[in-house]
């Protein structure tokens, strides 16, 4: 018997000679303490993350248990490593860092994606994990500019769902793709989260620190 297993079986004896109020009083504040820690790393993220405009694509799925929401599909989900600097070739899975610069309208577009985080980024750096890789892009345009094999990677960011008041989601999938985009708190390390949705650049939605 190897120590860990040896050791789980001891705090599991422990725990079992425990009163059964105190061992649900305990698991409550493990929970309780867990949930607290995701709530406050989530409001140091919107409160002291750098902010980046994200062009969306949005569709509309249903959640019957959390209101409605959208998932958004952002203009940096899918990145032609042709046209960018940094690794070349990614895994499925592997985690990618996205180097964002702001293109003439303000919007960010990716400029580099590399296994590592840089050290001295020239932009903001959000950090991912690779969806897809793929030598066909998924989006019409690049594939009408792309002229044989062009390697792709798909990317996820963790903030590719909003969820909405009860009944809008409709309303915001059906309007027209270019008039949305994302304002989202991208911190140091990379972790983002939504801050706000616009519609032709006004807020339509704000997400609070709690």
């Amino acid at each position: 018997m190897n120590r860990r297993l040896a050791e789980a079986l001891s705090l599991d004896r422990l725990a079992q000679r425990l009163p059964r109020g105190l061992r649900y009083a305990l698991a409550f504040l493990v929970l309780a303490g867990l949930l607290a820690a995701m709530i406050g790393h989530r409001a140091l993220i919107l409160r002291d993350g750098a902010e980046v405009r994200l062009a969306i694509v949005p569709v509309d799925p249903r959640d019957l248990f959390r209101g409605d929401y959208v998932v958004l599909t952002y203009a940096i989900g899918e990145l032609r490593l042709d046209r960018i600097a940094g690794d070349k070739q990614f895994r499925r899975g592997e985690p990618v860092h996205v180097v964002l610069q702001p293109d003439q309208d303000g919007r960010a577009r990716a400029v580099a994606a590399l296994r590592e985080r840089p050290s001295a980024p020239d932009g903001v750096v959000i950090r991912g994990r690779v969806a897809y890789v793929s030598t066909t892009p998924r989006r019409a345009d690049d594939r009408a500019s792309c002229a044989g094999d062009c390697p792709v990677v798909g990317v996820e960011y963790g903030i590719e769902a909003y969820f909405v008041p009860e009944g809008e989601g409709r309303t915001i999938e059906t309007t027209e793709k270019s008039r949305l985009e994302i304002v989202a708190a991208v911190t140091r390390s990379g972790d983002a989260a939504i801050k706000r949705l616009l519609l032709d650049g006004r807020m339509l939605y704000t997400e609070p620190l709690y």
